[in-house]
C-alpha cells in the first residue's frame, strides 16, 4: 500500500492506490507478515501507510453484522474461546468483541461485548480496564476472563476472501470464451439444463450452468444479465461470466454443498434442528429483502434454486430467469414444468409477478425447509393446488413446527398481496426469532 505523502505526489496528480494480498503456495516461499500492521512512511497519520485493519489482525472483521458473526464463530471446529472483533452496527466508532461460549442450558452460543472508545482514543469494554490499542485490549482477555464469559483463546477463521469477479477484465466486459471454461463434474440435471463444477482458465473454481439450445433467446438473456451482474450481496449467488452464444453458459461462483432440496433431502440438512433451519431461512430472506430494495424479482423462489455453502451458508440462485424460459411446457404457466405448488395464484392465474408474489413463494420454502424436502401440498396433483387455494385452502402446519413459524406461513400466503409481509421483515423476524418468539423453545422428534 502506498500512500500520497510517501510518494510526495501533487493534489492535482490522481494516485492510484493499490492493495495485494499474498499468499506464498509453499514454505520455502516468502510471505507478508499479517499480524502486523506496516507503517511505510513515518510521516504518515494512522489512517494511511496502513495495511488495512482487516488484512493485518487475525481477529478483526470489519463490517460484519451480528448474526453473521455468529454463524462463523458457531461453525463446526471452533472451540470455545474462539472470537472477532467487529465494527458495531448501532454505534459509530465503537466495536464489538464476540466470543463463542458453552453452559449447561443454551449449549454453544455467542456472546457479544460492546468496545466503547475514549475521548483520548484508547478502548474500553468495562471502565475499570482501558487500553491504549485494540490489540492491547486483546491481549489482556486473552491472558484472563476478567469479567467475560471465557478468556479469548483463538481468533475465528476468516476464509478467502469472496470473489465477486472473475478477474478485472471480466468486471465490466463479461462475455468470455467458451474455451476458457472446463467442465469438471456434473452436479445435476434439470428441466433446461445441466449444472457442472467447472474452471475458468484452468485455475479459479466456478459453478457453471449449461442451458438446452432454444430455453431462451441469448438476446433477452444478456440484456437480463445486465442486470444480474448489478447485483451484489453475500446472500446471492454472483454472477461471473457468461457465454451467450447457444448453448447458453451462466457462470457463477461455486457452493459446495449444492441445492439446498438436496441437501435436506440426502445431505448432511436431514439432521439439522430447528435453529439451524431457521437461520437458513433468516439468510435466504436477507438476500430476498435485497432484492426488494432493489425493485427487482426473483420469480422462480424454491429450495431448489437456493445453494449452500461450507457452514450452513445459504445463497440465492437464478434470480430472474424463469421470465426468460420459453418453453411451452412452463410459459402456460399451468404446463407440467411450472412450478405451480410454489407460485402465487395472482401468478399463476394472471401472470402477475411482483416481490409480493415472492413472498408467498418463500413461505412454501419454509415448509421445505421445516419438512425437510418434502415437496408441498403432498397427495395433490398442480390443478387440484390451484383450484384449492382459490378457494381459501393453506397448508396445515407441519409436524413439529411451532405456532408461531406456521403463522407466519399463513401471512406470507395472505390471499391480497399487499397484505403480505416484506422481506425485511421476515428478515428481521427470523433473525431474532429464538430471542423474540420462541423463548420457551423445546425441541421436538423431527426438529
Amino acid at each position: 500500500v502506498v500512500c500520497r505523502c510517501f510518494l510526495n505526489f501533487s493534489d492535482e496528480r490522481p494516485l492510484k492506490l493499490h492493495v495485494y494480498i499474498y499468499i506464498c503456495k509453499n514454505v520455502s516461499q516468502p510471505s507478508l507478515l499479517c499480524d502486523q500492521v506496516y507503517i511505510l512512511s513515518r510521516k504518515c497519520g494512522l489512517d494511511k501507510g496502513l495495511l488495512p485493519l482487516s488484512l493485518s489482525l487475525s481477529w478483526y472483521f470489519g463490517k460484519l453484522g451480528r448474526k453473521d458473526a455468529e454463524r462463523q464463530l458457531l461453525s463446526t471446529g471452533n472451540p470455545r474461546g474462539t472470537y472477532l472483533i467487529r465494527e458495531s452496527e448501532t454505534t459509530k466508532g465503537a466495536f464489538s468483541l464476540s466470543i463463542r461460549d458453552w453452559d449447561d442450558v443454551k449449549g454453544d452460543h455467542v456472546k457479544h461485548y460492546k468496545i466503547r472508545k475514549l475521548d483520548s482514543g484508547g478502548y474500553y469494554i468495562t471502565t475499570r480496564a482501558q487500553f491504549e490499542t485494540l490489540q492491547q485490549l486483546v491481549q489482556h482477555y486473552t491472558e484472563r476472563a476478567a469479567g467475560l464469559c471465557c478468556r479469548l483463546v483463538v481468533p475465528c477463521h476468516k476464509g478467502m476472501p469472496r470473489l465477486t469477479d472473475l478477474s478485472v477484465k471480466t468486471k465490466d466486459v463479461w462475455e468470455i470464451p467458451r474455451e476458457s471454461l472446463q467442465l469438471v463434474k456434473r452436479l445435476g440435471n434439470g428441466q433446461f439444463g445441466e449444472v457442472w463444477m467447472g474452471t475458468w482458465n484452468g485455475n479459479t473454481k466456478v459453478a457453471v450452468k449449461t442451458l438446452k439450445p432454444g430455453t431462451m433467446s441469448p438476446e433477452s438473456f444478456l440484456e437480463e444479465a445486465q442486470i444480474m451482474k448489478k447485483l451484489r450481496h453475500d446472500k446471492l449467488v454472483q454472477l461471473y461470466a457468461v457465454v451467450s452464444e447457444e448453448p447458453i453458459y451462466i457462470v457463477t461462483e461455486y457452493m459446495g454443498k449444492g441445492s439446498l432440496l438436496d441437501f435436506l433431502k440426502d445431505g448432511e440438512g436431514r439432521a439439522l434442528k430447528l435453529p439451524n433451519l431457521v437461520d437458513m431461512a433468516a439468510q435466504v430472506a436477507a438476500g430476498m429483502a435485497y432484492i426488494e430494495r432493489m425493485n427487482y424479482i426473483h420469480r422462480d423462489l424454491r429450495s431448489a434454486n437456493i445453494l449452500v455453502g461450507d457452514n450452513l451458508v445459504c445463497k440465492i440462485a437464478d434470480f430472474g430467469l424463469a421470465r426468460l424460459i420459453e418453453d411451452n411446457e412452463y410459459t402456460a404457466r399451468q404446463g407440467a414444468k411450472f412450478p405451480i405448488k410454489w407460485t402465487a395464484p395472482e401468478a399463476a392465474l394472471y401472470g402477475k409477478f411482483t416481490i409480493k408474489s415472492d413472498v408467498w413463494s418463500f413461505g412454501i420454502l419454509l415448509t421445505e425447509l421445516v419438512t425437510k424436502g418434502r415437496v408441498p401440498y403432498p397427495g395433490m396433483n398442480n390443478r387440484e393446488v390451484l383450484e384449492q387455494v382459490e378457494r381459501g385452502y393453506r397448508m396445515p402446519s407441519p409436524q413439529d413446527c411451532p405456532s408461531s413459524l406456521h403463522e407466519l406461513m399463513v401471512q406470507c400466503w395472505k390471499k391480497e398481496a399487499e397484505e403480505r409481509p416484506t422481506f425485511e421483515y421476515l428478515q428481521a423476524f427470523l433473525e431474532d426469532y429464538f430471542t423474540a418468539t420462541e423463548p420457551q423453545y423445546q425441541p421436538g422428534d423431527n426438529l
